[in-house]
């Protein structure tokens, strides 16, 4: 059970109640304790929160016209997010960005992460290679520069970091945000230190930023502060927040050791990276819907999978224009963070089991012809879903799975066409 989970689950324990007395509030509580120790936050934090809690509501008098389910369920909502930290506001100007982490913790990724941030925000990025130690990172990085359509540059084998900054500042005069990439180590230790002040010394960063991998927990805490006392950390990115059980014990412990959380990252895809938001976070937790993020990610996913807005809005529901909604959500990410804005939880499982489906019927699709695509009553014809199944490596019944649903869907959509307030709701997700 993850930390939204559990916190859920506590709430909906609390709002069952028919009274709120004592008995019930510590009950409460011990869901909560449960969630959050189980999530790997300090336990001090956890009972600190839980005795403010407890005393708000045994103790205070409640608002006038406020019931003590809303009272608690309002505490608990603004204690996470003081538990979780301030939310961030980046300074979109021309910046030299140094990453600091250590093995595992997603550094490079989020190097390329960042740099395409920035530059769909208007600042030209570039990616510098200073990481000499690890085989293959001068490849690794290079790849992702290509991916998120940023400068690129580095030094092949080279182990002098002078020589490739010195380098890179020439190269790249014409990038607003250069972003240095450098070495990790198991831990920080004398040698990664030393190599990091010359890397300070010759890039002169603006921001100083450490990568954090969220599995760590509460360990999270205790690298950010040893890396703060040796460098002057200006924030940290806490990175693999979406498969990690541990993501609220790393975003409190980092918040609790006085460093600045600057973005999270969501998954694997190079748009998986949000600015840290202390309130979304904890309402995705609570079950807060936050459709300005979806809307937001809707627009972005549509860009990037180069689909036209009038592809996406088409009066008629064809194969071609499902398989359009079908790339463009895989740009998205995984289904548990589209969820989460909704403010709608699921399982694991179910969840898994949809995102094979969803590349399932894309596959199906891809072995159709364009006809086929266009006029789906020709797929009533069982040689035309034996080949199908035998171009897509999946079973007839597969085929026929898709079948059913596209034409259940093509129903449902039908009606929502005709709807003159759905229409008006569906244009907010169009690019703008």
């Amino acid at each position: 059970m993850d930390l939204g989970e559990g916190l859920r689950k506590a709430i909906a324990k609390l709002t069952g109640a028919t009274i709120i007395d004592a008995k019930t509030v510590r009950e409460f509580n011990k869901e909560l304790q449960r969630a959050l120790i189980s999530a790997d936050v300090n336990v001090e934090l956890v009972l600190s929160l839980t005795q403010k809690l407890e005393d708000a509501a045994l103790k205070e008098k409640l608002p006038e016209g406020v019931s003590a389910k809303d009272y608690i369920t309002n505490m608990l909502y603004e204690q996470l997010i003081a538990l979780m930290g301030e939310s961030f506001v980046p300074v979109m100007k021309p910046k030299h960005v140094l990453l600091l982490g250590l093995y595992g913790s997603g550094k490079t990724t989020t190097a390329a992460k960042l740099a395409r941030y920035y530059q769909e925000r208007g600042l030209s990025s570039a990616l510098i290679a200073c990481d000499v130690s690890r085989p293959a990172a001068y490849e690794q990085l290079e790849t992702l520069a290509k991916q998120a359509g940023v400068g690129f540059y580095g030094i092949k084998d080279e182990i002098d970091v002078r020589k490739i900054l010195k380098g890179a500042q020439a190269a790249l005069k014409d990038k607003k945000v250069l972003i240095c990439d450098t070495s990790g180590r198991n831990a920080l230790d004398k040698s990664l230190l030393d190599q990091l002040k010359v890397v300070d010394e010759e890039f002169k960063p603006d921001e100083k930023v450490l990568v954090i991998n969220a599995d760590t927990g509460q360990v999270a805490g205790k690298q950010a502060k040893e890396f703060d006392n040796a460098v002057k950390l200006t924030g940290v990115v806490v990175t693999k927040l979406d498969g990690s059980g541990k993501g609220g014990g790393a975003l409190s412990a980092v918040s609790a050791a006085h460093v600045g959380i600057e973005f999270i990252g969501t998954g694997e895809k190079l748009n998986a990276i949000e600015l840290y938001d202390s309130k979304k976070y904890v309402g995705k937790l609570l079950g807060i819907p936050d459709l300005e993020s979806l809307v937001s990610n809707v627009q972005q996913a549509i860009k990037d999978a180069n689909v036209k807005p009038e592809e996406m809005a088409s009066e008629e529901l064809s194969y071609s224009t499902f398989y359009t909604q079908l790339k463009a959500m895989s740009k998205m990410g995984p289904l548990n963070n589209m969820m989460a804005s909704l403010g709608v939880s699921a399982s694991k499982e179910a969840l898994e089991q949809s995102e094979v489906k969803m590349k399932r019927y894309k596959a199906i699709i891809d072995s159709m012809t364009q006809m086929e695509r266009e006029d789906g009553s020709l797929l009533s014809n069982s040689g035309r879903i034996k080949r199908i199944a035998r171009g897509s490596g999946s079973t007839e019944k597969e085929v026929r799975e898709l079948i059913s649903d596209f034409n259940k869907m093509k129903k449902m959509y039908k009606l929502m066409k005709n709807d003159r307030n759905v229409r008006k709701q569906f244009s907010k997700f169009m690019p703008k």
